[in-house]
């Protein structure tokens, strides 16, 4: 991994059901330097790794340090071509990789925008797949026990496929890419503070088998 400190970087790699994204922001740093979205195109494969090289110049790769990426549910192909990138970059740079699903990164941004604020509350996540019933992820909202009583998430179950669903306490899925690149930033710093580091060889996509969506 690298060991210099001086302007190094985390990288947020997203997609969502229509849409992919690059972030980067200087360690110990609450802003963005940077971020990228665009709506998929035809040929997502190469147009993915030709906008990458462009938002992140490869005589300036060395400057990341941690990378992190979303796994869906989202759009299959663009979930699958997202991890691929982020295990690539993160073996050949040797650094750590950590993925949270895309239902956790809009967990908190839902839990506030329906004023969820009571520790230990859980709720849902879900959304109607097209061709089979839904798929849906529980999370629990909690509270720091720090002097700013922070609001934070935990994922109970991660998303995953039902044949029905009827849960009371459940919203839809609502992407947003400026916001998910932000909170998987802050969540991935976060893993980073407290030495929760993983290697790009336990990353894979939420959609293991085919696409269902």
């Amino acid at each position: 991994m690298n060991n210099n400190t001086k302007d190094q970087l985390t990288l947020g790699i997203i997609s969502t059901d229509n849409s992919f994204g690059f972030a980067c922001r200087k360690n110990k740093n609450n802003e963005f330097d940077n971020f990228f979205v665009k709506k998929f195109e035809r040929d997502l494969c190469n147009n993915l790794i030709v906008d990458f090289a462009n938002f992140f110049p490869k005589k300036n790769i060395n400057q990341i340090n941690k990378i992190s990426v979303s796994i869906g549910p989202a759009n299959f192909n663009a979930s699958r071509l997202v991890v691929v990138l982020a295990r690539t970059l993160s073996q050949q740079i040797n650094c750590s990789l950590d993925s949270f699903s895309s239902f956790e990164l809009m967990a908190k941004r839902i839990a506030i925008k329906n004023n969820i604020y009571v520790n230990k509350k859980t709720f849902w996540i879900f959304k109607k797949l097209k061709n089979r019933g839904y798929i849906a992820g529980k999370y629990e909202v909690r509270v720091s026990e720090t002097l700013d009583k922070s609001l934070y998430i935990k994922e109970l179950i991660i998303p995953r496929i039902y044949n029905s669903f009827r849960e009371k306490s459940a919203y839809e899925a609502e992407y947003n890419d400026l916001e998910d690149l932000r909170e998987l930033l802050t969540l991935s710093n976060k893993n980073f503070d407290n030495l929760k580091l993983d290697s790009w060889k336990n990353v894979i996509p939420l959609y293991t088998l085919s696409p269902i969506n």
